[in-house]
């Protein structure tokens, strides 16, 4: 557990009186209220200093059983087996689209999904903690807040709800354009999404002072905060790239044409220091930015994919697209997971294919195990893979769904997976293993 201020890691985080927000009709500046000289420990999360979020209750009333703890019979799939969970969540009714566990305890465990529903429940047991009522849409977004005292969930409409976890009171909401991605500050009580007019939104949280970063007009189609909580990288449908300065408003760096990709953006992501981004398109294509300079550095594409000739427009992106990406935090390496089932860890120091790993199907998303070169896959046939990314060896897999996994969350120490799927179902997987 982590219960200690993250006031001092947010040093380096603009203060938020320095940020220009607007409302739904009028432009709002936000100005230093203390006419007192400036704290240069002034930051984000210092800034929300005065919401007072109570400790989280230790006796949660009126708690519903919405989990099992043997495999569900009855359960429409074509993926009978073994069911290798520890929990299944059983309370949605529809696919369960996102999961994410709070960061502070990973005790808890939000899913949104089809049925325009979102709950937060307990990992150990599967005990509903609250519903996130009111959504009319599918809830595609939900998330916890860096010190686990909010969360969020936000549905394809683009109407985007906050909750206070010790209370289970709704505490903030906004209807913007038709969402495509939202991510929680890692510092701090500020929400960012991206929507279908191009537009990332930034709010305060619970007091809703917004901030917009206007993009192309086209969809933002996913985007990352990060690690210096400075700046954040967008990617749009057009294939466009922009690094935004969150302080300022203006993107510092913007690549497209021959720099950007050749078809829409589908998963960003960053390196432990910030210093690299890794961006992923349905041109099969990962590009290596470096975010100091706004250079691409590095392009890889799996052999497999480059071997094929070349195909008119549209039919290579439905036949395979860069899904999901990541790096490595003690080795220089990156894993780039394919709609073909590919698994291609690259080397970035030579920036050469040092493994490809193949699926059965199509990879939905990767994580990689923190402190370790151990990188997890979930797939459309609905199964979680860990493999050894310096040898490209398969370790294990779990099982359990009856249909394909849309999303998987790990938990800090690396002892849990908790899968969502279109079987309706959530499931907690145990995979602590001894000899890793």
């Amino acid at each position: 557990m982590e219960s200690e201020s993250e006031s001092g890691a947010a040093a380096d985080t603009p203060p938020l009186e320095t940020l220009s927000f607007h409302g739904d009709e009028e432009i709002i500046e936000v100005v230093e209220l203390d006419p007192g000289p400036p704290d240069p420990a002034d930051d984000l999360a210092q800034e929300m200093e005065d919401v007072d979020f109570e400790e989280e209750e230790e006796e949660e009333e009126g708690h519903e059983e919405g989990w099992v703890l043997e495999p569900q019979e009855g359960v429409v799939g074509s993926m009978e087996g073994p069911d290798d969970s520890e929990v299944t969540f059983a309370l949605h009714s529809a696919s369960v689209f996102c999961v994410s566990l709070d960061p502070k305890t990973n005790t808890l465990a939000v899913t949104g999904g089809e049925d325009d529903k979102a709950f937060v429940w307990r990992l150990s047991d599967g005990e509903l903690l609250f519903e996130c009522a009111g959504h009319k849409d599918s809830v595609t977004c939900a998330g916890f807040s860096h010190d686990s005292t909010l969360v969020a969930t936000g549905d394809m409409s683009g109407l985007l709800k906050v909750w206070q976890v010790d209370t289970k009171e709704e505490v903030w909401s906004f209807e913007a354009g038709d969402l495509e991605w939202m991510e929680w500050h890692p510092r701090a009580p500020v929400l960012l999404a991206g929507t279908a007019d191009g537009n990332t939104w930034m709010w305060k949280v619970p007091n809703g002072d917004c901030k917009t970063f206007q993009g192309p007009n086209c969809p933002a189609t996913c985007g990352r905060i990060l690690p210096d909580g400075k700046r954040a990288v967008v990617g749009y449908e057009d294939g466009t790239i922009r690094i935004w300065d969150l302080k300022q408003g203006n993107p510092i760096h913007v690549l497209k044409g021959t720099e950007g990709h050749q078809g829409p953006l589908t998963c960003v992501a960053t390196n432990q220091d910030g210093s690299l981004i890794l961006t992923g398109s349905v041109d099969c294509q990962a590009k290596l930015v470096s975010a100091t300079t706004g250079k691409v550095v590095g392009v890889f594409r799996p052999e497999t994919v480059a071997s094929q000739p070349n195909l008119g427009e549209g039919e290579e992106s439905e036949s395979n697209s860069v899904e999901s990406l990541g790096f490595c935090s003690v080795m220089p390496l990156a894993a780039v997971g394919y709609l073909d089932g590919t698994l291609a860890i690259y080397d970035l120091s030579t920036q050469t294919l040092r493994h490809q790993c193949q699926h059965q199907s199509g990879i939905v998303q990767l994580l990689w195990e923190a402190g370790t070169a151990v990188v997890y896959t979930c797939s459309l046939d609905g199964i979680v893979r860990l493999w050894d990314a310096r040898t490209g060896r398969l370790l294990t897999d779990y099982r359990g769904h009856t249909a394909e996994i849309l999303d998987f969350a790990l938990s800090k120490d690396a002892s849990l997976v908790v899968t969502t799927s279109g079987d309706h179902k959530a499931k907690v997987f145990c995979v602590q293993r001894p000899d890793r």
